[in-house]
């Protein structure tokens, strides 16, 4: 498919779509730069053995699995032609986006509970990392519910049809990467640290 052809609004979606890619890319370059970190920095004398992810990151992914399927059906009544349950399921993904954050900060208190914190002189490398990698993926996340906000304003501005989805496709196709992001990090923190 030659990129120059087609109407001025297909050329301005590919270019939409491109310039998500190319975001996308460079998250995947950014967390597997932190990633490389933590399998670097487990050969150090000082990494904790005894250290195990908080309990509650488990109950984070199956929130974050939800909230894209919850997202996946809002498209598809939009689809449809069925607002009313496209407005339900994109308030329910809010919802499950916000529940996702204040999980991931219970996390850091159960942590913090059991002695370990970001820095000091009672920090450890491996707790450390835990909350470095959970709280940049959060970051993300309020990216991905500020999209998801102007999704829902446009939504109920009835912008998007069956044949103009363009935002909420690419707000989708975001926030199920920083769904699957998240889905990474857990079993990469739950298996390797």
């Amino acid at each position: 498919m030659d990129l120059t052809q087609g109407t001025l609004q297909e050329k301005k979606s590919r270019a939409k779509k491109m310039m998500l890619w190319f975001g996308i890319i460079s998250l995947i370059m950014s967390f597997a730069g932190l990633t490389s970190a933590v399998i670097v920095s487990s050969s150090r004398p000082d990494w904790s053995e005894d250290l195990t992810l908080p309990s509650v990151f488990m109950v984070s992914v199956i929130v974050i699995i939800l909230s894209s399927i919850t997202f996946i059906l809002a498209k598809r009544a939009v689809k449809n032609g069925n607002n009313d349950i496209a407005s339900a399921f994109l308030l329910v993904t809010l919802g499950l986006g916000c529940a996702f954050i204040y999980i991931q900060f219970a996390g850091f208190r159960q942590l913090i509970e059991s002695g370990y914190y970001l820095t000091g002189p009672t920090s450890d490398p491996k707790a450390s990392y835990i909350f470095l990698i959970a709280f940049v993926h959060i970051l993300h996340v309020v990216v991905g519910l500020i999209c998801l906000i102007v999704v829902i304003y446009n939504h109920f501005k009835q912008k998007y049809t069956a044949n103009n989805m363009l935002g909420l496709e690419l707000a989708g196709t975001f926030w199920h990467f920083i769904d699957i992001l998240w889905v990474y990090l857990f079993l990469f923190l739950y298996f390797f640290m």
